[in-house]
């Protein structure tokens, strides 16, 4: 003990810095575990899009997007998700998936959604780069 407090005391900066970066892991973690929104591998996702019908947002930049999206998903970026969400109203009652590059931006996305009302909204696990891990198809076209 004595030695963490000689630590702390020759290194504040850094002390704070980790300290930092450990206070925003449990936030985040803390946000995501009751945000109602949970996250689905690329196979519960194509599941639910077989036996639900469920519907694929994505919500990457246009050049992200140009570059391979998983087919029939809605695009809407990020940086429009608060303008354009009302395109997704009619599809309140189907699950919605959202996903971007890696799943950072889907969440917020995402807890948006859920709190304009939606009732069943997923996050892809790894997002397109999950996707493509997972040796599932991306389209080029839009």
């Amino acid at each position: 003990m004595a030695r963490l407090v000689e630590f702390v005391g020759n290194h504040p900066i850094l002390f704070l810095a980790i300290a930092v970066v450990i206070g925003m892991l449990a936030f985040f973690e803390y946000q995501r575990a009751f945000s109602g929104v949970k996250i689905l591998s690329p196979m519960e996702a194509t599941r639910l899009q077989n036996d639900e019908s469920a519907v694929f947002v994505d919500v990457r930049e246009d050049s992200e997007y140009k570059i391979g999206h998983i087919k029939d998903t809605i695009h809407i970026p990020m940086s429009s998700f608060p303008k354009r969400m009302v395109e997704l109203d009619k599809l309140k009652d189907k699950p919605v998936i959202v996903y971007c590059a890696s799943g950072a931006r889907a969440g917020g996305a995402a807890g948006k959604l859920r709190k304009n009302g939606f009732q069943s909204v997923y996050t892809l696990q790894g997002g397109a780069v999950g996707w493509e891990k997972a040796s599932l198809p991306l389209a080029t076209k839009a």
